[in-house]
């Protein structure tokens, strides 16, 4: 049975149109529509539901090791207040997920995807040494995105300025929300400024209510939430990423830190030939490159849409793939399979998007 977040009856009320994701039921848009609420969130706000993103709390002394031989980033130096985006591995070097660490202290909060949360925390638990307490607080969290140019314009109705972080992967911890207790964080899946406010789950509903109180925000559902990341560039799991993929196939190499002296997945990784890449197309043609259509150059396969969609912001079709290296470079063109359809593309620069430095 699919599961509901706090906010479910509220997207109802709000003429929702659900969905399940991630095994919960969430909506894809509202009377905005997709492209309506992309273009809001590109040029004002927008506010997302992620409740059924997962939360999984680490505690201990011992803490950092732990992150370290767990995850591919480097947690060494990282200091309370501060994120790290990192990705977490099996022993074939594959990847399980692709989650933000918040760190303070010993206690760190890991944000998981929902589709994975069982798998993560299995295997967290199965990795944890006796010194490390693993606690899942999913359940008990609300999570709220508020993104875009005027996100900051918009929080500051009801947030000390003092209370906000500055930078981006940052947060500031026990903030007062007008009366609720939050966590805030300068994060976000869109390619545009924003903030994301963990509260706890009863509370989730009133803080969207607060923040829909200005007309500079729109509710907005997971279909803006895939093309805005789209366009920005970002992978998703179970498309760019999964335990079939590497990090470095996946194009996120920069993220895993090979000089560590050890951590689960590197011996593979080290052993493992890296033969293809994830790159960015844009359609010549028209039509849409569809996840799963086959990419060919001279008629040899040589790579497959992993997502693909118009394009609101940029104006075009575009979408990101997997294919092998050697038809990586710039404005190679090829050929994208579409149902029979012999669609030309050529590979472009990542991200489709990138917000104005002045916006933030």
């Amino acid at each position: 049975m699919s599961k509901k977040t706090p906010l479910y009856q509220f997207h109802l009320d709000n003429q929702g149109r659900m969905v399940e994701f991630g095994g919960y039921l969430l909506p894809v848009n509202y009377s905005l529509g997709i492209i309506g609420e992309h273009k809001k969130v590109r040029e004002e706000a927008g506010l997302f539901d992620v409740s059924h993103m997962a939360e999984i709390h680490l505690l201990g002394e011992e803490v950092v090791p732990f992150l370290n031989h767990l995850l591919t980033n480097d947690f060494s130096n990282m200091k309370p207040g501060q994120i790290k985006y990192t990705l977490m591995l099996n022993h074939e070097g594959t990847i399980i997920d692709d989650l933000l660490v918040y760190f303070d202290h010993h206690h760190v909060m890991l944000v998981c995807n929902a589709a994975n949360h069982e798998k993560d925390l299995k295997w967290i638990l199965e990795q944890a040494p006796d010194n490390i307490e693993v606690k899942d607080y999913s359940h008990e969290t609300g999570l709220l995105a508020l993104q875009g140019p005027k996100s900051q314009e918009v929080i500051e109705l009801f947030v000390d300025l003092k209370d906000l972080p500055e930078k981006y992967y940052t947060f500031k911890n026990d903030v007062d929300f007008q009366g609720h207790t939050v966590l805030i964080s300068r994060t976000g899946y869109t390619g545009e400024d924003g903030f994301e406010i963990y509260c706890h789950s009863h509370e989730t509903e009133a803080i969207a209510k607060k923040i829909l109180s200005t007309d500079l925000v729109t509710l907005a559902g997971l279909g803006s939430r895939d093309t805005l990341r789209l366009e920005a560039g970002l992978p998703l799991y179970g498309h760019e990423m999964s335990e079939k993929i590497s990090p470095f196939e996946a194009n996120l190499g920069f993220f895993t830190k090979m000089k560590k002296d050890d951590f689960i997945g590197k011996k593979a990784l080290q052993e493992r030939t890296v033969t293809q890449t994830r790159i960015g197309l844009k359609l010549i043609d028209r039509g849409i490159a569809r996840e799963g259509s086959e990419i060919y150059v001279d008629d040899e396969k040589v790579g497959v849409v992993t997502s693909g969609t118009q394009l609101p912001y940029v104006g075009y079709a575009g979408a990101m793939a997997l294919i092998n290296k050697e038809f990586s470079e710039l404005a190679q063109e090829v050929i994208v399979d579409v149902r029979g359809r012999k669609l030309k593309a050529e590979v472009i620069k990542l991200p489709f998007y990138s917000r104005k430095k002045e916006e933030k």
